[in-house]
């Protein structure tokens, strides 16, 4: 009986294609997972975009992640971190992505220990307000969002090693767009009495603005009632006295490429009362979002609204004693002024 005999087989082996390399991981996890950190410098395409959308072009990430990067404090320019989606990138910015980077409160509390406070005492806090922060919490902030009233408790305890929360009135507002200087009380009774002053009109509020359009200047004074069309705050029809009475004195300082550079005294306090005046003007500020739906115009490019809250003066609760301070604008209010004083090519 004849024993089978294993062979080979006698076909031409077949070469396999090698098998195709496993595909990165997706890129939203280099934001999320990896602690590595990444650097980009801003080509030209991405000039004048915001941080946000260049992010997104540079790390291959989706809208939502490049945003809760920013967010949470793990985006940085040239060293600077970058808390504002809308912050403008120029060619040559170096964009750095920390993910490992410690949680916006902790950085912004840092970073504004320095720079916060103007002026403190036992009755008074006066502050330099960045843009891009709320005065106050509205109930639409992130969950990782810091509101300005926050961090000024947060800095007056360590400063006062205060147990808990530092005691703080909230005397004027400042949109979450605008930077610069407002003061809040320390004590029920400073609340009561800047209060007062704000009411009868004799607390001092200079803003500086720039305006679309080669803006006259003179006095606004108008009602203004939440919806005065396409469900926009705005000015009642002349004659009718609903709404609160408004009233801006407006002073062209410089003229500019396509623009003005206005000083704004406020006389009462009504919510965008001068954004409300100078588009209704045809003047809306440049960097408007809101309140430029009319504007005929081509509208100029700015990182965020162009309003600064210059001069802030007030008579001190407790004395009486004058009191006046002075802000100039920071430096993204400089670049866009720079720029439009440029000649026009």
């Amino acid at each position: 009986m004849s024993r089978s005999r294993s062979s080979k087989s006698t076909q031409p082996a077949v070469a396999r294609p090698a098998s195709p390399p496993s595909p990165p991981s997706p890129p939203s996890a280099v934001v999320k997972n990896s602690s590595a950190e990444q650097s980009w410098v801003v080509p030209e395409e991405l000039d004048k975009r915001p941080v946000d959308g260049a992010l997104r072009t540079l790390a291959a990430v989706p809208w939502s992640e490049a945003r809760k990067a920013i967010t949470s404090g793990k985006v940085r320019i040239g060293g600077e971190t970058v808390l504002d989606v809308l912050r403008y990138v120029r060619t040559g910015d170096r964009l750095s992505l920390h993910p490992a980077a410690p949680k916006p409160r902790t950085t912004q509390v840092k970073a504004l220990d320095r720079d916060l406070i103007v002026y403190v005492d036992s009755e008074v806090v006066v502050v330099r307000k960045p843009a891009g922060l709320s005065t106050v919490p509205f109930g639409d902030e992130a969950p990782e969002e810091i509101t300005l009233d926050a961090l000024v408790r947060d800095v007056l305890s360590r400063r006062d090693r205060i147990r808990g929360r530092a005691e703080l009135g909230v005397v004027q507002r400042l949109d979450k767009v605008t930077s610069g200087i407002l003061v809040f009380a320390r004590t029920f009774t400073a609340k009561k009495h800047l209060g007062q002053q704000l009411r009868d009109h004799s607390m001092h509020r200079r803003y500086l603005a720039i305006a679309h359009g080669d803006v006259r200047g003179g006095t606004f004074r108008t009602y203004l009632v939440e919806d005065a069309g396409r469900g926009l705050r705005g000015s009642a029809p002349a004659g009718r006295r609903e709404g609160q009475l408004a009233v801006t004195h407006v002073t062209p300082v410089e003229r500019l490429n396509g623009a003005t550079l206005v000083s704004c005294q406020l006389e009462t306090g009504r919510t965008h009362q001068i954004r409300i005046h100078l588009a209704e003007a045809g003047h809306p500020l440049v960097g408007e979002k809101v309140y430029i739906r009319s504007y005929r115009g081509e509208p100029l490019i700015a990182p965020r609204l162009m309003l600064h809250a210059a001069e802030l003066g007030f008579a001190h609760p407790s004395d009486e004693r004058p009191m006046r301070f002075e802000d100039p604008p920071p430096k993204d209010f400089q670049d866009v002024l720079a720029r439009l004083r440029a000649p026009a090519t």
